[in-house]
């Protein structure tokens, strides 16, 4: 089972006219782990977490899911397999928390489109986890930029796929909110969820992470435990910056 949620990357490549934003990129995204994607502005970190949800084709190779190709999976097959947090909401969207992470079910819903008693169920225990409960009936546009974000992961935990893909989720969060999404995905992989994640901060990546893969100009520079890919002479060359982190083991939730 664990197999057939690991997302298998294969030289895989993205360009947009003759501008290659990714080239050559080999990984496995393995069940039972957190997987960070590291690297400076334009790394092409977004760009990969796109191909792996299968929101865009990739120009060379394939990300393979169970063995079969995620960008041409069907759209309703794949939302049952495949959670996506997007960076950025709309701050428009004319829809209340609950209502939003409703949406997480649709794939779920049959034909007259109507919500069973376990999809409510679903909304209203990935709204508590989030802590957003007494922000349930409130509307998104009324909402911070971090609540927002709140409100989206709780949308990908309502639809309960066994892949969960977050694109820089802690970027609007406060330092607890920070520390907790971080334990509720190393919760989501000991279920045996494959989790991945865009970062910035490689303290985070260093603490609860338990694969790196760190990418420069489109390529994978490298890949493993964060002790072992986040050393400070790779650290230096791909930042430019000197850097060094404090490694521990990943904290339990």
């Amino acid at each position: 089972m664990a197999e057939s949620h690991t997302l298998k990357v294969r030289e895989l490549g993205y360009r947009i006219g003759d501008r290659p934003l990714l080239q050559d990129i080999r990984l496995d995204l393995e069940a039972g782990q957190v997987s960070a994607l590291l690297g400076p502005n334009g790394a092409g970190k977004t760009t990969l977490l796109r191909l792996l949800a299968g929101l865009a084709s990739p120009s060379a190779g394939a990300v393979r899911l169970g063995g079969q190709c995620v960008s041409r999976m069907a759209p309703r097959e794949r939302a049952r397999r495949i959670g996506w947090v997007p960076q950025h909401l709309p701050a428009d969207l004319p829809l209340t928390v609950a209502e939003f992470v409703a949406l997480g079910r649709v794939p779920y819903l049959g034909a007259f489109g109507r919500p069973a008693p376990r999809d409510r169920e679903a909304v209203e225990a990935a709204i508590a986890v989030v802590e957003m409960d007494g922000h349930a009936r409130s509307r998104l546009d009324s909402l911070s930029g971090g609540e927002r974000q709140r409100a989206a992961i709780a949308r990908a935990l309502a639809q309960q796929a066994p892949i969960i893909l977050l694109d820089e989720p802690t970027n609007h969060l406060d330092l607890r909110h920070q520390h907790k999404l971080q334990l509720l995905l190393r919760e989501l992989a000991a279920q045996g969820k494959t989790v991945v994640q865009v970062l910035h901060d490689l303290t985070l990546a260093a603490e609860y992470a338990d694969q790196a893969a760190l990418l420069q100009d489109g390529r994978l520079i490298a890949c493993g435990s964060p002790r072992q890919t986040l050393t400070p002479e790779r650290l230096l060359s791909v930042y430019r910056w000197p850097v060094r982190l404090q490694h521990h083991a990943p904290l339990a939730a």
